[in-house]
């Protein structure tokens, strides 16, 4: 009997302790510890093998590369967050929540890349007749998309060594097991010793192996940290499964940037690429109405032009709420300050709501004077005129700092048929004549609030 050796290991952040704790000493999660148990392989001195290293080091001057060749999906917003397609022998990882349309793009990409090419698509939930009636649903049936249920790693990697594929797409990686570990499918030992098989397997054959991931309840990937770590790229499928836009980033590119982000409308046919998502977002702009403002933020390389909405109504409780919904809460907060402080609107008995229509998230500080001004427009009860878009940060000593790429910025929102941008005096230098729109430029937030509600 071979020894057995007995660990407890955090089921969200992978850390492991010789003993069973009730709180995670690195995550901090309650009764997150798990017991594990690993075999102990004996060992003599005569049976270690001597290490032989299979490359010597070299200057890295003399270190010959090339551009990697890239692949495309067939979708090009996926190929846009790839970094313009799949690269040989790369490891992608694509999670979201439950139900947010991980697998229907997946499949959807596995009948694109399936044309040319032989792709293996592994399944460890679903059955293959399940697979083929939700294929036949999406228009995604080929004669050279192959599928199999399973979810033991080396019956896997036979069918892979049978079949020869060019991709492989497995859904999804917490249901594989390794048959010669000792803990449960979807463990962190198993998830851990599965990925980094599955990377080796990637890395040694060339094949490409997209892997599909589950999210806790926090929102980040199932299973030890270190799985993001050992893939090449960490994709988010963002979005409110009760809504149709879903939003596809990427954490983390070993091969292309960070800053790219894929839009998506779910319909009945499946995911369907929104090739401009400036135009989805405003759509349903209401008009005439106050606290609506629309401001361009920047994802990547593609402007977008997205709604900023506030409500400001007397509070009803002692201590007013404030609510922010598509921006970072503290931010909203200190927005919410820098109007009372420089502007003297009474704030403090009022409930503030901040909202960013179509479930889109805004990191960048660009949006903050369109913050600031639907905050000012709903507290007046004046409506900034539907043909500007607001573009500035905003500091707390109330001035309006410049933005990067801002003629970018103007010529989006030039291209669908607003008037007037209001921006910061400091970008005012950096724009040529636009035609077809107005720039005002302003250097503080009362100038920004006396031009945008003139009326």
């Amino acid at each position: 009997m071979p020894k057995l050796d007995i660990k407890f290991v955090c089921q969200s952040c992978g850390y492991e302790s010789l003993k069973w704790v009730g709180k995670c000493p690195e995550c901090g999660g309650w009764n997150s510890l798990v017991e594990e148990a690993t075999q102990i392989a004996s060992a003599s001195s005569k049976q270690i093998k001597q290490i032989i290293t299979s490359s010597e080091p070299q200057p890295i001057t003399e270190v010959n590369f090339s551009e990697e060749e890239r692949r495309s999906t067939g979708i090009a917003e996926l190929d846009r967050v790839l970094g313009g397609g799949v690269v040989h022998g790369s490891v992608v990882l694509v999670s979201g929540d439950p139900g947010i349309g991980k697998s229907t793009l997946m499949l959807q990409a596995a009948s694109s890349l399936s044309k040319d090419n032989t792709l293996l698509y592994v399944s460890g939930e679903e059955s293959a007749k399940q697979i083929s009636l939700r294929a036949e649903r999406l228009n995604a049936r080929n004669k050279m998309l192959q599928v199999v249920s399973e979810t033991n790693l080396f019956a896997i990697e036979s069918h892979i060594n049978n079949v020869k594929p060019a991709y492989v797409v497995i859904d999804s990686i917490q249901t594989i097991y390794r048959e010669d570990l000792p803990s449960a499918p979807g463990s962190v030992s198993q998830v851990r010793e599965c990925a980094a098989y599955l990377v080796r397997l990637a890395k040694t054959s060339g094949i490409p192996i997209f892997l599909i991931g589950h999210v806790t309840k926090e929102g980040s990937i199932a299973g030890p940290r270190i799985l993001e770590h050992i893939v090449d790229t960490v994709l988010y499928f963002e979005g409110d499964r009760n809504k149709q836009f879903r939003i596809l980033r990427a954490t983390k590119n070993r091969f292309g940037s960070t800053n790219e982000i894929g839009v998506f409308e779910m319909k009945n046919i499946g995911l369907v690429e929104v090739p401009n998502p400036s135009e989805v977002f405003i759509s349903e702009r209401p008009k005439d109405a106050s606290g609506s403002v629309i401001t361009v933020i920047i994802e990547g390389t593609r402007p977008m032009l997205v709604e900023v909405q506030a409500l400001v109504s007397s509070s009803s409780t002692t201590i007013p709420r404030r609510t922010s919904n598509g921006i970072e809460y503290n931010r909203g907060l200190m927005l919410v300050t820098v109007l009372e402080k420089r502007e003297g609107l009474k704030l403090y008995d009022k409930d503030v709501y901040i909202n960013v229509a179509g479930g889109v998230w805004i990191e960048e500080p660009a949006a903050d004077l369109a913050v600031i001004l639907s905050m000012a427009s709903c507290y007046k009860d004046k409506v900034v005129d539907g043909s500007m878009v607001v573009i500035g940060e905003v500091g707390l000593a109330g001035e309006v700092r410049a933005v990067n790429l801002i003629e970018s910025r103007v010529s989006e929102a030039a291209k669908l048929g607003f008037k007037i941008a209001l921006i910061p005096k400091g970008n005012a230098s950096e724009i040529k004549k636009i035609k077809g729109i107005d720039v005002i430029p302003v250097t503080n937030v009362k100038e920004a609030i006396s031009a945008a509600l003139r009326q």
